[in-house]
């Protein structure tokens, strides 16, 4: 099992139906010394950076998936995302997608 902070996309429904096939229960969770870019990957999608200000934070949520779900995780965000493990505040070892 695996934790994923999500703080974009993969929180619509319409998107966990089309990468896992289902829609995802997640609980609200935050993310310190991180912040939301103002340059988007292609113009478009949100992609997350370490900030200087480690009160820095983004709220967001966790999903549990499972191996082969974070796999498909991988292939949705693509090259331009690269995966890394962080701690939120609940205590929690997620995983998140920043900048490649």
């Amino acid at each position: 099992m695996h934790y994923l902070f999500t703080y974009g996309t993969l929180q619509d429904l319409s998107i966990q139906k089309q990468v896992f096939g289902r829609t995802l229960a997640g609980i609200q969770d935050v993310l310190y010394g991180y912040h939301i870019s103002l340059e988007k990957i292609m113009g478009r999608y949100l992609v997350i950076e370490k900030a200087t200000n480690k009160e820095s934070k983004i709220e967001g949520i966790v999903y549990e998936l499972q191996d082969s779900e974070l796999l498909k995780v991988d292939l949705y965000e693509g090259e331009a995302y690269k995966k890394i493990k962080v701690d939120l505040k609940s205590g929690k070892s997620a995983w998140i997608y920043i900048r490649a």
